[in-house]
């Protein structure tokens, strides 16, 4: 049910998807076992799922296509005589109705969570079984959200060349880079590329320096063609791999499983080339598809910088958009274009309004006149902001289009209208009436302001709001998550050496909105993976100052213990954030400063297993304080 489009599909519409891929290259169709981490059906569904996975079984033998049965283990405890016999008669019965398996593919971890020393002796017993009605089938198992002490024994135990092994696949939530886990297994065993090319935020492959704005609202699985990126990301890997199976929630990446089969047969080909085919073969662009492969490249353009910094780029794709005729197949994949192109001037058009809005109410907190007065007119400030003719229209095409689109391919667009699993799996519809200014939150601090019992207080508290992100005199403010306001964040290593972020900084976002009446520097963070430090650099420090330090902790609602060390001394231990979000202050020893450079690190335990995530950070502020002169002899 999770996924965005396919529990909408009946077999023919499977048939033309895999026509589809075929024509550019794809030899194989991969199949998630009817029983995983989802619900066993679907509102959408037109078939029970055991029918529509035999039935896509038997179309890959029709066609000619390998059929991969991607199988997680399931079961709570397979030490467990019962649930192993359990579940054995269960994987017989399915894979005895298939007419068609090539390989097995079997997840350590996402989903799944059992320990490799006994998943492999499972695997051992489900491989009689498999051979048994699919002789050939070949059996591939990952290392997937493992711990350190658990990826240890996974290598040890693929050292020792068990006979059902024919393979190792990396994917998402592995501890370690492709590249090292290749170097670590034997080099005669083949080791196969799973990537995540369906979700823009976590993900395996975050869009670098996303503005929060696009994080907040089009989300985790929007429409969203990066073909620079996964060009980049294919090459970068290339050598590790002996081929791919694309992990895909539905049709929202469709552009990518043709960037990635294009490049599949040549490394070498460019994006534009490929564009250019995509044009050409599904829509119909003939001699024009130069310019229709140019706004597709636009929309992912959009997307590399600030949403307002960078305004030409959005308005520049849009015309673009504007500028082309309806192509002459003018179907879900020319609407889903431009939906994107749609959604994301909409946004401009809307973040532009309301950010006007919120800062005239700043300005109003901030001028002389009464706590009241003050008040009063930044209330005013952000009631008096309407939508104007654009933002209106585009908001109208934006439902049309869905609409279109549902009816089309199934994509499901709205959680209420179209019957999207949640919000994070493309109901991005969904978010086109969310705040994109912090209206909720100013409007609950002028609240509780009002109840202070003096005019003193209240003046105080509403320099304090006004004045939120402006640090003290000599001092540094950091709003981590929003790439144009994280002056003093480490990124680390440029993502295009490192795709996955091992050892980069990632911008994200949590799972709220701001009617929630967080700020939006809560709702967006830093954080880094498993053992890589967050960092932040200063320099030019004050030597004869001290240093107090004052940091928000806001992201998602599971967080994992962190220390903060200062120039490599911990001076906070290793601590479980208590509230969501919440604020910490604290001095630094003035000895730490003294050389007028500061580098601040969050670390968290090693060895932590799963997706490696939950450090985050909102946001940082360092201000400055005088030590007390020495007593003169």
């Amino acid at each position: 049910m999770k996924n965005n489009t396919y529990d909408a599909w009946t077999l023919p519409q499977f048939e033309q998807q895999m026509w589809d891929l075929a024509v550019f290259g794809m030899n194989t169709v991969q199949v998630i076992a009817p029983i995983s981490d989802d619900d066993r059906t679907s509102p959408l569904f037109h078939a029970p799922p055991l029918d529509v996975v035999v039935g896509l079984s038997a179309l890959s033998q029709k066609y000619g296509l390998r059929y991969d049965l991607y199988y997680p283990e399931m079961a709570k405890d397979y030490t467990d005589p019962k649930q192993v016999d359990a579940e054995l008669k269960q994987f017989e019965g399915l894979v005895r109705r298939l007419p068609l398996v090539d390989s097995l593919h079997v997840p350590g971890g996402d989903p799944g969570h059992t320990a490799p020393e006994v998943l492999f002796p499972l695997l051992a017993k489900e491989s009689t079984i498999l051979h048994r009605y699919h002789p050939q089938a070949t059996i591939w198992v990952s290392a997937q959200g493992f711990t350190a002490e658990r990826f240890q024994h996974f290598y040890d135990l693929v050292a020792q060349r068990p006979s059902w092994l024919n393979g190792v696949f990396f994917g998402p939530q592995s501890r370690e880079g492709l590249p090292e886990e290749r170097a670590k297994i034997p080099a005669d065993l083949p080791v196969e590329f799973y990537p995540d090319i369906a979700h823009t935020m976590h993900a395996q492959f975050p869009v670098p320096e996303w503005d929060p704005i696009f994080a907040l609202t089009e989300g985790r699985e929007p429409i969203c063609p990066r073909p620079e990126a996964f060009t980049t990301t294919y090459r970068r890997y290339a050598a590790d791999n002996s081929g791919f199976m694309l992990y895909s929630e539905g049709v929202n990446d469709d552009v990518n499983k043709i960037v990635w089969a294009a490049l599949g047969w040549n490394r070498n080909t460019s994006p534009s080339t490929t564009l250019q085919e995509y044009a050409r073969y599904f829509l119909g662009a003939g001699e024009r598809s130069q310019a229709y492969a140019d706004a597709i490249a636009g929309l992912e353009q959009n997307w590399s910088t600030q949403i307002l910094a960078t305004a030409s780029t959005i308005q520049n794709t849009h015309q673009q958009f504007a500028n082309l005729p309806e192509p002459r197949i003018a179907d879900w994949r020319w609407h889903s274009l431009l939906y994107r192109d749609a959604y994301d001037r909409y946004l401009q058009i809307k973040r532009d309004r309301e950010l006007s809005s919120e800062q005239a109410a700043l300005r109003a907190l901030a001028a002389p006149g009464t706590a009241q007065q003050r008040m009063q007119a930044a209330t005013q400030a952000l009631q008096h902001t309407h939508p104007g003719s654009e933002e209106t229209e585009i908001h109208s095409h934006l439902e049309a289009l869905a609409g279109k689109l549902f009816h089309e391919v199934g994509l499901q667009l709205s959680i209420p209208r179209y019957g999207a699993s949640n919000w994070e799996r493309g109901a991005n519809l969904d978010r086109i009436d969310t705040p994109l200014n912090d209206r909720t939150w100013l409007t609950s601090e002028m609240h509780s302001v009002s109840a202070l019992p003096d005019e003193a207080a209240k003046q105080a508290r509403l320099q304090r709001i006004a004045h939120w992100q402006t640090p003290a005199p000599g001092g540094y403010y950091d709003d981590l998550g929003d790439p144009a306001n994280e002056p003093h964040l480490v990124r680390g290593v440029p993502w295009t050496q490192d795709p996955e972020m091992y050892r980069t900084a990632i911008n994200g976002i949590a799972d709220r909105t701001l009617e929630n009446g967080w700020r939006l520097s809560w709702l967006s963070y830093a954080e880094t993976l498993y053992e890589t430090p967050l960092s932040l650099r200063y320099t030019g420090l004050n030597p004869d100052a001290a240093y107090t330090v004052r940091i928000t902790y806001a992201g998602e609602n599971y967080a994992l213990p962190m220390e903060v060390l200062a120039n490599g001394t911990v001076v906070r231990p290793l601590n479980l954030r208590k509230a969501n979000p919440q604020e910490v202050e604290f001095a630094l020893p003035p000895s730490i400063t003294k050389s007028g450079t500061l580098t601040l690190q969050w670390q968290r335990q090693p060895g932590a297993g799963g997706s490696g995530r939950g450090g985050q950070v909102a946001e940082v502020w360092l201000s400055p304080g005088m030590v007390e002169p020495p007593q003169q002899r």
